[in-house]
């Protein structure tokens, strides 16, 4: 099979597409014939060598953690899905033309793939720092880098749990954050008081790791009401910064109950295809995005 690997930490150039063995299913775990993998950035900063507090990565290894595709193999003891089932979920070396799973859920009706791979890392990351900043209903939290697939995902779960939403994003994502039911406003100079202007602010997520922190706790009062996942200087001051998943399953079961719902929407922005992979995490590391980018195997 073909799959996306890398030997060395690096830049983009390192990512090579090769041929390898096909995986296999182990204890608790399916395999997939992957129709697509969404591009998170925690892709690139594990490509990069960057300390995330997850598991050492052993070198060469694969990319990719969010896949969408069609059950092919099913391990003995997993009994809730069978062979030919649409799922989505989070395994291992998802940049491949094969998969496997150790969390997933099957695809909500009406999702296609491309859509579905785009959901598991970013839903659980978004519930996990909605948590960990300790919004409640009735309060305002502040997303800056809002547009993005964390962001977009944050703005809808926040807006469903009522949770009034301020967003910061580039010019041209202003009405996509409004139409999301965020009240929008831009980065860049400024900023903070244009934040000022549109209410008081009970907690902040920087999702864009942009140099905000001291704005962020700033308009906070309070450092220990702003979590990070993109900023590994965040701690120094004060600042809890995010980056050990908490619960898949539980995660792709909210993000299933919320697009059946028709309360969680995440437009896929654009598509590469396996070959393309470095380009992916060019455009990621970019930013700017407006909802998700994804791999189609």
């Amino acid at each position: 099979m073909k799959k996306v690997s890398f030997a060395e930490f690096g830049g983009p150039d390192v990512l090579h597409l090769v041929d390898a063995e096909e995986p296999h299913a182990g204890p608790g775990q399916i395999r997939v014939a992957v129709r697509a993998a969404g591009v998170n950035p925690v892709d690139w900063r594990i490509r990069e060598g960057q300390k995330l507090g997850a598991h050492p990565i052993e070198l060469p290894s694969g990319v990719g953690l969010d896949a969408a595709g069609v059950v092919d193999e099913v391990c003995e003891g997993v009994e809730e899905v069978e062979v030919g089932a649409h799922v989505f979920g989070e395994g291992f070396s998802t940049y491949a033309e094969f998969a496997v799973l150790s969390a997933w859920a099957c695809m909500p009706e009406g999702l296609t793939f491309e859509e579905a791979a785009g959901y598991p890392s970013v839903v659980e990351t978004a519930l996990r720092v909605i948590r960990e900043v300790g919004v409640r209903s009735g309060q305002t939290l502040l997303v800056s880098g809002a547009s993005g697939g964390v962001g977009s995902a944050v703005l809808q779960i926040a807006r469903d749990r009522g949770i009034t939403v301020i967003g910061t994003a580039g010019a041209a994502n202003q009405d996509y954050l409004r139409g999301l039911g965020a009240l929008a406003t831009t980065y860049g100079e400024g900023w903070a008081e244009r934040v000022r202007q549109l209410g008081h602010v009970d907690a902040a997520l920087d999702l864009a790791g942009s140099g905000v922190i001291r704005e962020l706790v700033d308009l906070t009062g309070n450092p220990q009401k702003v979590v990070s996942i993109a900023d590994l200087g965040a701690p120094e001051l004060g600042v809890r910064f995010s980056g050990v998943a908490g619960s898949v399953p539980e995660a792709l079961a909210v993000a299933a109950d919320l697009i059946s719902r028709g309360k969680l929407h995440i437009p896929v922005e654009k598509s590469y295809t396996l070959a393309e992979a470095a380009a992916a995490h060019i455009d990621s590391q970019a930013g700017h995005a407006r909802g998700r980018r994804v791999i189609v195997a």
